[in-house]
């Protein structure tokens, strides 16, 4: 059985090595210029975002129809539209909304809400695993749970004295 397969041409082998560091360390470049919102926790548009960077890295990297300036450029596009969006949804709130999605209260003084669980896909169990890994033992003594927009799960101990500022930017269900 031939092995050419396993065997790369010796110069494809030093422009992938070449391409690899010299794109991985524009990448590098490119992030620390952007500053840290780049790499925050991720809600989906981020998401789609590192998917697009790692792909059009391994490219570069493989592709031989693909130049290092072209596989720059490429990097250079995603974060650029990338540090566009982030800083629009900071000073447009039509933008903010549009991107990214909104919390999610969960539970609300002490009692799940279903229709939002619901709607959000989350079992009972996974609020249970949140409030254990909070160190409550009581739904009772929650205040709030809230389904913030990358996925993690946010528990408001008991109620607080004064207003809940922390969930200003949710709509409450009504008193109970």
């Amino acid at each position: 059985m031939p092995l050419e397969w396993l065997v790369a041409d010796p110069d494809r082998l030093v422009k992938t090595a070449l391409l690899g560091t010299l794109s991985y360390a524009a990448l590098i470049a490119m992030l620390r210029v952007t500053g840290k919102r780049t790499l925050a926790q991720m809600n989906a548009f981020d998401f789609v975002v590192t998917v697009a960077l790692g792909s059009t890295l391994s490219a570069i990297l493989v592709s031989p129809e693909v130049s290092l300036a072209q596989g720059i450029l490429a990097l250079g596009l995603l974060v650029g539209l990338q540090f566009v969006v982030t800083f629009g949804t900071v000073r447009l709130g039509w933008l903010g909304r549009l991107i990214k999605n909104e919390p999610r209260m969960l539970v609300y003084r002490g009692r799940m809400l279903d229709d939002a669980m619901r709607g959000e896909r989350v079992a009972p169990a996974e609020v249970h695993q949140a409030l254990r890994a909070s160190g409550i033992l009581s739904i009772e003594q929650v205040h709030a749970v809230v389904l913030e927009t990358d996925g993690t799960f946010s528990v408001i101990g008991d109620e607080p004295a004064g207003e809940p500022t922390a969930l200003g930017d949710m709509r409450r269900p009504p008193p109970r």
